[in-house]
Formats: C-alpha cells, structure tokens, sequence
C-alpha cells in the first residue's frame, strides 16, 4: 500500500504513453532530479552544457518501453545517441507532444470567456 506522498509522486512521474508517426507505442515517464542528474554525468561535462543536445537527450531517456519492449535508462553518452537514433524524428516528436506540460492555472484563466 502507498501512502499519500508516494502516490502522489508516483501520479506526477507518471506520463501517457504516445504513439508516433511509424505506429510504435512509446511508454513514458517524467524524469526525476536524480534521473537528470544521472543523464547529465552519462552526457558528460562538454554535452551537459549543450542544450540543444541535452534537451533531445532528456526526450529519449524518458522511454521506458518502445511497443512493450522495456528501454534500459541510458547511461552512457553513445547509449543516449543510440536511443536518439532508435527514436528518430517520429518517435522523438511524439515524446515531446506527450510530455509537453498541460496549460497552468493562469493560463488557463486567460482564455476562459466570462
């Protein structure tokens, strides 16, 4: 049984799984401080600076499963690039629109009619 705060946590990790143009199914989760963390030393110090490379890195260590296939977290730089490459635009595409934050309160305030 979990409690309140673990159930919580589990529900704000947890992502939609996103299917891509190619029809694969993506399992997903959202990325932890200490999963981030562990990315930034798999990158190393050069590519943890780059944000372009990371940012795509970020995409592709939030797979947990491609089509029910379970997708180990990267953990070395040519690892992070095989899984880009796996992924590819299609795949990283569909990640991007699945794990984009819903609208917050003030925005969704700003285009409510009243």
């Amino acid at each position: 049984m979990q409690t309140p705060s673990q159930r919580l946590i589990a529900a704000a990790q947890s992502a939609p799984d996103a299917t891509d143009a190619e029809g694969r199914v993506l399992s997903l989760r959202r990325l932890t401080a200490l999963d981030k963390l562990r990315l930034f030393k798999a990158a190393g110090p050069v590519l943890a600076h780059n944000q372009p490379w990371l940012g795509l890195a970020i995409l592709a260590a939030s797979v947990t499963a491609i089509d029910d296939i379970p997708v180990p977290p990267p953990s070395t730089e040519a690892h992070i690039e095989a899984l880009v490459a796996r992924l590819g635009d299609h795949g990283l595409s569909a990640i991007a629109t699945a794990l984009k934050p819903a609208d917050t309160v003030s925005d969704a305030g700003a285009h409510a009619k009243n």
